[in-house]
């Protein structure tokens, strides 16, 4: 009789100890932390438990520097889709963190630790790890003010009286566009998107076609004087170095918008050129979204 009373018992015992067993929890940073002076960054976890995401957790964590003293930083995480947690957190500087990970579901709290190391960010935006800098977000603004001022000079001689008022009144409000740097973003980001994806199949841009587009864009901005007077005051030989880079990028598009306009002709023989070109563009657009989604894309 008190053997069979200590079986149960010791069988109550494992039981109990079967229940009470933590989870094997593996979490999971998916997004690199970068410190910003007196900005919240974005901290993201994934959560997963034998390969499969973890959902209906109430998540929080405690960021604390592992080599000096700044005190702890508290974030509460906000669920997402897929076991993803999201928050901000404001840190004082770049370094090496141990970062408390408390998880809670029906009352029951894991606590994971992670050591990560939160670095200065190289530029205003990366994608796949490659940034894309505040001199390169420069440029671009300095191209399309370059742009603008071809078209004011262009609008001065063909224009007079209250039509070329009309239309300097309109170019001076696409200056504001023209300053804003989430729109110049988006610009850098397309074309570097886009050229990825021309190398990813095969396209390169020999030295030949980008200085053929080169050539092209000389003679073109040769033509105004406010356009020559810009690039000599930003230095011609700093302006063609970078612009040189940039077609290189431009070519790699084409080869792709190549592609799509030899796919949209071969699929609709009868299509006039016109609604090829139209299709082809759509088409683009799609693959553009596509790709911009493959990509590890962060933004600062």
């Amino acid at each position: 009789m008190k053997k069979a009373i200590m079986l149960a018992a010791l069988l109550l015992l494992i039981s109990l100890a079967g229940c009470s067993a933590n989870p094997e929890y593996k979490v999971e940073v998916t997004k690199p932390v970068y410190y910003q002076q007196n900005t919240s960054v974005p901290f993201e976890i994934k959560v997963t438990e034998k390969d499969k995401a973890v959902t209906d957790l109430d998540v929080s964590a405690v960021f604390s520097m592992t080599n000096m003293d700044h005190g702890t930083y508290e974030v509460e995480l906000t669920e997402g889709e897929d076991g993803l947690y999201t928050g901000n957190v404001e840190l004082p500087m770049g370094g090496k963190y141990e970062i408390v990970l408390t998880l809670v579901s029906d009352g029951e709290s894991v606590e994971k630790v992670i050591n990560y190391e939160v670095e200065k960010p190289n530029g205003v935006a990366s994608i796949n790890g490659n940034w894309i800098k505040n001199e390169d977000v420069e440029f671009y603004m300095f191209i399309n003010r370059l742009q603008l001022a071809i078209n004011r000079e262009t609008d001065q001689k063909r224009y007079t009286g209250e039509e070329l008022n009309e239309a300097l009144a309109y170019w001076d409000a696409q200056e504001k566009l023209v300053e804003d740097k989430n729109q110049l973003l988006t610009q850098i980001i397309r074309l570097r998107s886009m050229a990825l994806l021309a190398e990813e199949k095969g396209h390169q841009a020999a030295d030949s076609e980008i200085d053929a587009e080169i050539n092209k864009v000389q003679k073109q901005y040769n033509q105004y004087e406010t356009a020559k007077a810009m690039i000599a005051e930003y230095g011609e030989e700093a302006f063609w170095e970078i612009e040189k880079e940039q077609y290189k990028l431009i070519v790699l598009t084409q080869k792709v918008q190549s592609d799509l306009v030899a796919q949209v002709k071969k699929e609709n023989p009868e299509m006039g050129e016109q609604e090829v070109f139209f299709q082809a563009q759509k088409l683009y657009e799609e693959l553009l979204v596509s790709q911009v989604n493959s990509l590890e894309i962060v933004i600062l």
